[in-house]
């Protein structure tokens, strides 16, 4: 389902320590998703919320989602749209 998405998602993400002793993650092959904070959980939190919403608007603007490791998320197009997590 979707959590398994994020999960996966999550487990892509790259860690370093900044110069300033903050914590900066993003995920490759998502465009715009990175966090930056004080604590390596506070970051993971962070780049949690900022992948959940990239999600909401990749769904509705209809834009192409990235496949991880055989999951994908997939629109159906009925009368209202309605995502699809296969």
């Amino acid at each position: 389902m979707l959590s398994e998405y994020i999960k996966k998602a999550l487990a892509k993400a790259h860690y370093k320590v900044l110069e300033d002793g903050t914590w900066f993650t993003e995920i490759s092959g998502f465009e715009g998703v990175w966090a930056n904070a004080a604590t390596v959980e506070e970051c993971r939190h962070e780049l949690m919320e900022v992948l959940e919403e990239w999600l909401v608007l990749k769904i509705r603007d209809r834009e192409p989602i990235p496949e991880i490791e055989g999951v994908t998320i997939k629109e159906i197009a009925f009368r209202s749209f309605a995502p699809t997590i296969i």
